[in-house]
């Protein structure tokens, strides 16, 4: 849920490149045809591609047309070209926080310094419990993350840092604070209440996060028509900023500040009962709607590997119209970067595969997911409902907001170091004389925040695959995140490189293809932290040195 993500995210120039080799014989990449899949997707027509709007089913329209013509075979559902997503919005209608104590009585409502989750299971709740502060809400005793150890929490409202302590891996620490409210569920808590912290308001000011509360949550339905939730249970929630914070502590053995330095200064701060109790109400508007992915098949020819299957995608949806423009300003967020670009590149390598004469021992699945701006959402829908066995799913390359302002030089592989995957990109960057990057901005928590992770969290190993830092991309990036970025100009105004963009689908076509022909299937290294957790038992390689 795009709510969550939100609160769980709160928690120099390289030398020019030497000339690039001239690039092996095989099928053609035209950077006309990358520009007019950008043009067509990132036209003012499609008004956005919001998740379920009519511009994004035309999106969906325009894909499947090109899955026909390149010869693919429908691999959605029904021997269709689509995957119907059941969608749930809620817009929170109404809510307040209520703190009772030593000092008296005292409502914040939702929108100052308080921001009340909608929810998807009861469109109007109420609850009032004792507090419990529970440091910074982690239950996770494997990787001595034991914030609950020691207190009561069941029957009550938990009280949390927003943020994570130091010391963990990037991608581990992200994984840990998306699982907060199911932590505190786990443990039988009521409700939660997030507390702004210096570390947050640094990741995301406050004004931000309010921005993001007026904005409708969205979820996925299952087939029984329940929303996907990782806690149902927790009809409640909330972020509270400074001065709320201050009034959850009022009596308290320790007062926020003091905790907040401790925090600061690299003490892990424990829990203990608050001398509060805390009320949450909220009032909740729900919505439904329907939203297609499209899904292409090229089968394998091996005829003892075709049953298996690589994925490569991209999400199709962006943020559809901008509601407060001034009049006769540009309204339309055209996504021409994010994502139109990345759903260039997976319909270029597509046409690759189809134009190479040999087919791919393994099978491929081209996919154009719905909902990647709503919390993953198509790409989480399908892994649980997947039109081929997830066990036969062996890999999955993610194409999101590749940035094609400059010509790069490297590429990161967000999530490669997990499995035998990196070495597959790092090899098929070679061919092209292409460079591997680590992570230059594991602040951002990139793995977690795309289509791919979905996958991960099913066992399959995935990437992220993004074009780097190098050659001036470290300057592209901080310009384009700090500028275009989720706004109305990320569209074809941009200085966009299209001989970069089909070099990109080269690229990606490489890495596809040479997963698809290797004789074994991709495996998790052994020891790793996401492999261990979703994909127990599965064979494992030996990370190289």
């Amino acid at each position: 849920m795009r709510f969550w993500l939100v609160a769980a995210l709160i928690f120099g120039l390289a030398a020019p490149a030497a000339a690039q080799p001239a690039p092996a014989a095989g099928p053609q990449f035209s950077a006309e045809r990358f520009r007019a899949h950008v043009a067509f997707l990132a036209d003012d027509a499609l008004e956005g591609r919001d998740t379920g709007s009519r511009g994004e089913a035309l999106a969906a329209e325009y894909v499947a047309g090109q899955f026909m013509a390149l010869g693919l075979r429908p691999g959605g559902d029904n021997d269709s070209w689509y995957q119907e997503v059941r969608l749930r919005s809620s817009s929170l209608t109404g809510g307040a926080l209520t703190i009772s104590g030593p000092a008296g009585t005292r409502v914040w409502e939702h929108g100052g310094d308080v921001l009340v989750f909608p929810s998807f299971t009861a469109e109007q709740s109420d609850v009032t419990a004792p507090a419990v502060f529970v440091g910074y809400g982690l239950d996770a005793p494997d990787q001595g993350q034991d914030d609950y150890a020691g207190l009561d929490v069941r029957g009550k409202i938990v009280v949390l840092l927003a943020g994570m302590p130091g010391g963990l891996p990037s991608e581990t620490s992200a994984y840990l604070a998306e699982r907060k409210p199911m932590m505190a569920a786990r443990r039988g808590a009521l409700a939660v209440v997030m507390v702004y912290t210096e570390q947050a308001a640094a990741m995301m000011s406050w004004a931000d996060a309010l921005a993001f509360g007026r904005e409708p949550s969205m979820t996925w339905l299952d087939r029984a028509g329940n929303p996907s939730l990782d806690s149902p249970s927790l009809n409640n929630g909330a972020i509270a900023n400074l001065p709320v914070a201050a009034a959850l502590f009022a009596r308290a053995p320790r007062s926020y500040a003091q905790v907040l330095a401790q925090a600061t200064s690299g003490v892990r701060p424990r829990g203990f009962p608050l001398a509060v109790r805390v009320g949450l109400r909220q009032r909740s508007a729900w919505a439904s709607t329907t939203s297609r992915q499209v899904i292409g098949l090229l089968p394998g020819a091996d005829p003892a590997l075709r049953a298996e299957h690589v994925v490569l995608m991209g999400h199709l949806d962006h943020l559809g119209l901008k509601a407060d423009a001034a009049p006769g300003a540009d309204n339309v967020y055209n996504g021409a970067l994010d994502n139109a670009a990345g759903i260039a590149t997976m319909l270029e390598a597509a046409r690759a595969f189809a134009e190479a004469g040999t087919p791919p021992r393994r099978s491929i699945l081209f996919m154009a997911n719905t909902g990647e701006e709503r919390g993953l959402l198509g790409a989480a829908s399908f892994a649980d409902h997947p039109t081929v066995p997830i066990g036969n799913i062996v890999a999955a390359v993610d194409l999101d907001m590749p940035l094609l302002l400059y010509d790069f030089t490297d590429v990161i592989a967000f999530g490669a170091d997990h499995s035998t995957v990196a070495e597959t990109v790092a090899a098929a960057a070679r061919q092209m004389g292409v460079s591997v990057s680590p992570d230059p901005m594991p602040e951002q928590n990139l793995f977690v925040r795309s289509d791919h992770y979905e996958f991960v969290k099913r066992g399959v190993p995935a990437i992220l695959l993004a074009t780097g830092f190098a050659n001036g991309g470290e300057q592209h990036w901080q310009a384009f995140l700090g500028g275009p970025y989720h706004q109305v100009n990320d569209d074809l105004t941009q200085p966009i490189r299209w001989e970069a963009g089909a070099r990109y689908a080269r690229l990606n076509y490489l890495i596809a293809r040479a997963l698809a022909d290797a004789d074994a299937r991709p495996l998790w290294y052994r020891g790793d932290f996401f492999g261990d957790r979703f994909a127990p038992g599965q064979p494992r390689a030996e990370r190289p040195n």
